[in-house]
């Protein structure tokens, strides 16, 4: 059993390790075969602890050996060993100390460790969802359990005589009067002191909130039902009933305290769910790594250990330890935990691979280049937790009704219960008390506090599995307006680097011509001449060295390969070696009228081949477009390239309007005129160019794949750099307002209607009255149907 070291029976000293016993037998045991204990492993199936000599059988899994107790379990484990080691989701981690601790209501309200809010008594959480501390819903859950216990025979004896029964369990009124004391005085006091404690911090904070009016009702309840039992002299005759007994209103502070109870521990379970989706990335990550030594030896280390530039192994169906690139194999990985696309991407030799993400079939090498607090990982979690700590626009309209909210309660509370004294029917005091209590418990600003963020805080663990950080909760609300985006060209609609697309030779072997002219290239730092040595390496051509390598501004290379002499470069550069074909020279201006780049070479003195280099559209970029249409958006390509290439990739992807050969400075003054115009504009880039256009966006929309800049300049980045997940964010945006709305509208609707019929403001019509105990109860339902609502967002298909 596990034993914790500060309740340990006996511990022994070992090897330089302490070992906790929960009894010392057990120590005895231990101290007598040491080693027997320590050989010890623990059963995949069952987690019986089995001694490897005599093991009912064995098995080698992913090069591990696993024993088992019986061969039921080993047949069990060999059938689906991914059920029991490996897939399973690593377990939430423990709350650390120094762990920060938020109010879901006000994200601003931040201390270290657990606590209650001081503004509105709801017990903190820890920040970003990082850990799950169910200590408060453990401590309610006892409190509710021992509560109910209590209330139920109470409640039997408070209404027996309203069912006919005129002494319930024979007890005369005036004896069952001191059983129900008995009985609801330590629901009161033991189940309700959370309550009465954070009454207190309302008032020493002067910060009235739902647990005030909690306090005031059931104190007021509770104190009345007291004088009630031992000096019923102090009250006049009307108090009275037909049994001369002054009636107690125990079991309605008992109930009240019961039924708010349960609405604290199923709104503490909603509020554990909110943010599920950030504890699933947490614990996506590995706990070890497989290490390559020097000496070529492979060790599983912790993943603490792991430091930037080690090479680390990744077996089929393992979690990729840390972010970095892949230097030996291929596979296809699973990275939808961080872009929300289920499809398996195809990885090789030079190819980034990110943390957490799922390696298929295929075993592969990788060089570690991010590690700790620099994962993709981490940082997604670090944003989202940043981010939910915001407050929307919208919240301000709840955040000024609640700031009023209790003083208008207890006001209401208060007029209630003159009007019934004044003007009620007999027993004119005992009705105004109860209303006054009953509205005092009705009213429920925890429901009005937290129709926004709890909406917010969810939609945000949503885009975090899908791939869209939101930096604010500002920027979920604005997203929904969009009407009209605008995007950059490279990198965003395109891949952002050049790439050899087509390439044709005249007398000359194709790929002799392109050995010869790569050779060449290699030795330029010009993206396009980069473009044209991967293009050679894809064939798997072998390059030469080169001779008297010149560059000449404007025009291109030249230099001799393998004793040939070869000039690469445009147009111009070809005029000091020889004409240009008129086949090749036509086909050069198709190219340019399609956006992409010709260049020529020329081979011992003869134009001999064309080359098409081009910057290709993203494969999922015509999708993105077309979807984001749909929504209703228009798109606006903005693009410091040449006018030609700008309109053929605009004309290619349907997009509305294309603006070319524009500067940063340009691309704001767009964004302002669009602006000005009456339109709603978010700004989609991933250079450093674009990040003042962010800026100047109504939106910013960063590539994850671009800059740090622009990635700090916007309001939503996406992780992938996959413009889809734009669509995604505009409908998780709409629908969360759509949720916040609904809240909203319900918590308003509730008080609105609630603390009128609470008053009694229906008993002139059709005498009826709502009883503290009624009241109690449909404050508890508020705000976990508010939370409730919110969490249909996770559902929300995107």
């Amino acid at each position: 059993m596990t034993v914790e070291p500060a309740t340990a029976a006996a511990k022994v000293d070992h090897g330089g390790k302490t070992y906790f016993f929960c009894s010392t037998h057990c120590a005895h045991v231990f101290k007598a075969d040491p080693q027997r204990y320590l050989m010890l492993q623990t059963d995949p199936v069952c987690g019986m602890r089995v001694d490897p000599a005599k093991a009912a059988g064995k098995h080698e899994h992913k090069g591990k050996t696993y024993c088992f107790c019986s061969k039921g379990c080993q047949e069990k484990f060999r059938a689906h060993p991914n059920q029991y080691v490996g897939a399973k989701p690593a377990p939430a981690p423990a709350v650390e100390a120094g762990t920060q601790y938020t109010c879901p209501m006000h994200p601003e309200i931040v201390q270290v460790g657990p606590g209650s809010c001081p503004k509105c008594g709801m017990a903190l959480v820890p920040v970003g969802g990082a850990a799950e501390d169910d200590s408060e819903l453990r401590h309610m859950t006892r409190r509710f359990w021992g509560s109910a216990v209590l209330s139920i025979p109470l409640v039997v004896l408070a209404m027996g005589p309203m069912f006919g029964i005129a002494q319930p369990l024979a007890l005369s009124p005036g004896i069952r009067g001191y059983v129900e004391f008995a009985l609801g005085t330590p629901v009161v006091l033991w189940g309700g002191w959370p309550f009465f404690h954070k009454f207190w911090l309302s008032l020493k904070n002067k910060s009235p909130n739902m647990y005030t009016l909690i306090g005031l009702g059931v104190g007021l309840a509770y104190l009345y039902s007291l004088f009630a039992l031992f000096a019923p002299g102090f009250f006049p005759h009307g108090f009275r009933e037909h049994t001369g007994t002054v009636g107690t209103y125990f079991e309605a502070a008992a109930v009240i305290v019961t039924l708010v109870l349960l609405g604290e521990v199923m709104q503490l379970r909603a509020l554990g769910q909110t943010s599920q989706a950030v504890r699933q990335l947490l614990a996506l990550a590995p706990n070890t790594a497989l290490r390559i030594g020097a000496d070529a030896r492979e060790q599983e280390v912790p993943l603490s250990e792991v430091q930037i530039g080690d090479r680390l192994r990744i077996r089929p169906g393992e979690k990729v330890p840390v972010d970095g690139a892949v230097l030996e194999g291929s596979s296809n990985v699973d990275e939808s935990m961080v872009s929300g696309e289920p499809v398996p991407v195809q990885k090789k030799a030079g190819d980034k691979v990110t943390g957490a993400t799922i390696n298929g079939k295929g075993t592969l090498m990788m060089r570690a280049e991010r590690i700790g607090a620099e994962t993709l990982l981490s940082r997604i979690v670090h944003m989202v937790a940043q981010a939910q700590r915001t407050k929307a626009p919208v919240q301000r309209l709840a955040d000024l009704v609640a700031t009023y909210f209790v003083g208008v309660v207890v006001a209401v509370a208060i007029l209630t219960a003159f009007i019934w004294w004044f003007f009620g029917p007999e027993p004119r005091l005992v009705y105004a008390l109860v209303n006054a209590v009953s509205v005092l418990i009705i009213a429920c600003p925890c429901a009005v506090g937290l129709a926004t963020p709890i909406s917010i805080t969810v939609a945000m663990g949503q885009g975090a599995i899908n791939g869209v950080l939101f930096r604010s909760a500002e920027a979920v609300e604005k997203l929904r307006d969009v009407d009209t985006l605008v995007v950059d060209k490279t990198g965003t609609l395109t891949v952002g680097r050049p790439e050899l697309v087509q390439f044709v030779a005249e007398g000359i072997e194709e790929d002799e011509a392109l050995r010869l002219v790569a050779s060449l290239e290699r030795a330029s730092e010009h993206p396009l001449a980069q473009a044209i040595v991967k293009g050679a390496e894809a064939r798997a051509l072998t390059l030469a060295a080169v001779e008297n390598f010149q560059s000449i501004t404007g025009q291109g290379v030249e230099g001799t390969v393998d004793g040939r002499r070869v000039v690469a470069g445009n147009r111009k550069s070809m005029g000091r070696v020889g004409p240009v074909p008129a086949w090749l020279a036509g086909m050069a201006e198709t190219l340019r009228s399609q956006g992409k780049g010709a260049l020529f070479a020329a081979i011992d003195g003869r134009v001999a081949a064309l080359m098409a280099v081009a910057d290709p559209i993203k494969e999922t970029t015509a999708d993105a477009v077309k979807f984001i249409k749909l929504e209703g958006v228009r798109i606006v390509m903005l693009s410091g390239d040449a006018r030609g290439t700008a309109e053929a990739v605009g004309r290619q992807l349907g997009i509305d309007e294309v603006v070319a050969e524009v500067s940063p400075e340009q691309k704001i003054e767009k964004i302002k005129e669009l602006q000005a115009a009456g339109r709603f504009v978010a700004m989609a880039g991933d250079g450093i160019n674009d990040a003042p256009a962010l800026a100047q966006a109504n939106v910013g929309i960063a590539m994850g794949t671009g800059t740090d800049v622009a990635i700090e300049s916007a309001s939503v980045t996406l992780v992938k750099g996959d413009l889809r997940a734009i669509c995604k964010a505009i409908r998780l945006s709409r629908a969360t307002m759509r949720n916040v709305k609904q809240n909203l509208f319900f918590a308003f609707v509730y008080n609105a209607l609630g603390v009128p019929v609470a008053a009694g403001a229906l008993y002139p019509f059709f005498g009826i009255l709502l009883s503290p105990i009624l009241a109690g109860a449909a404050m508890a339902m508020s705000s976990v149907s508010v939370v409730s609502n919110a969490l249909r967002l996770r559902r929300v298909k995107l």
